[in-house]
């Protein structure tokens, strides 16, 4: 969902957090990007994918739900390039999952 235009790039953290099942994660991309938002386990394997499309400039929040997963501490990774080819972002941010 887009909320409004973004000046940066930024990922805000998770909230609630911890939560369970669900979360809202927050992010802003300053020009059309193609983005990729995935949760990634401790061993830093992929175990799901929020969003990899073109992005238009703006503010989105994305929810995840995370009730086929244990417990425990995961991460979301933001990675986005502009399509013009000349701004690239990535961050990684902990959540706490906790059933």
């Amino acid at each position: 969902m887009e909320l409004s235009q973004a000046n940066s790039f930024s990922l805000s953290q998770n909230y609630p957090n911890p939560f369970n099942p669900s979360t809202t994660i927050i992010y802003s991309l300053p020009t059309e990007s193609e983005v990729k938002l995935k949760i990634v386990n401790l061993l830093g394997q992929e175990v799901a994918v929020l969003v990899n499309e073109p992005k238009h400039p703006g503010q989105y929040e994305t929810k995840w739900d995370a009730g086929n997963l244990s417990s425990g501490v995961y991460f979301y990774v933001l990675e986005a390039e502009s399509l013009e080819g000349n701004k690239s972002f990535r961050q990684v941010k902990k959540l706490l999952l906790l059933k």
